[in-house]
């Protein structure tokens, strides 16, 4: 049996074993990733490579387009939803999945960029997911969530979906999906990665003052 971790990193695979069910597999990905509280499902890669072979695996675009966008419309509703009832009761700072850390970085992405953050964080896994539950938590209105919600699900599905109609022109792009993904997931959480390595820098920063303001 093929393990998690080998679907999670070939999307081409994780299509081709959904079959005749491909699209609503998609669907149930998508709305899983934006608001179920699992965010390391290969949403990007997904949509891209789902657009590169929509041919191949019998479905037009506009159908893809159509299914995908409700998919991650609902899903950010259900998180919304989720921290409106429990706020951060779900979270624990030694959990598997429901980690407070997640949450923490997605409050502090909220609170810099505002209804923005839910068309942004759409491009930065894990943050995404928890995006909505940082608003519902804070009680952001619900009738700008739901427009901002809209916007970012148009966004994310309009402009992974165009380049994966676009690069899967290029005979490379075409015949190397498996590097593609990896290269879409490294662009994605670079976000991550520079915000990580910055409070690290900072931390660092402060334990060298402290640590001379002792030695004076």
């Amino acid at each position: 049996m093929l393990d998690t971790m080998e679907f999670l990193s070939d999307p081409e695979l994780l299509l081709s074993t959904l079959g005749a069910f491909v699209l609503p597999g998609l669907a149930l990905i998508l709305f899983v990733e934006s608001g179920l509280l699992f965010p390391f499902l290969p949403g990007d890669s997904l949509i891209f490579t789902a657009a590169m072979l929509h041919t191949q695996f019998g479905f037009s675009i506009w159908s893809m387009l159509g299914v995908g966008i409700l998919a991650a419309f609902l899903g950010v509703q259900v998180g919304y939803w989720i921290g409106a009832k429990f706020g951060r009761r779900l979270f624990h700072a030694d959990a598997r999945i429901l980690k407070t850390e997640y949450l923490d970085s997605a409050e502090k992405f909220f609170d810099t960029h505002g209804p923005s953050s839910l068309v942004l964080s759409r491009f930065i896994p894990i943050v995404r997911t928890f995006v909505p539950i940082a608003a519902g938590a804070a009680h952001m209105n619900y009738s700008r969530f739901v427009v901002f919600n809209m916007v970012g699900a148009l966004a994310w599905l309009g402009l992974m979906t165009g380049a994966g109609l676009l690069l899967g022109q290029i005979p490379f792009v075409a015949g190397n999906i498996d590097i593609i993904a990896i290269i879409i997931v490294l662009v994605s959480v670079l976000p991550i990665l520079v915000g990580y390595l910055r409070k690290r820098s900072k931390q660092k920063r402060a334990a060298k003052l402290v640590e001379a303001e002792i030695t004076e």
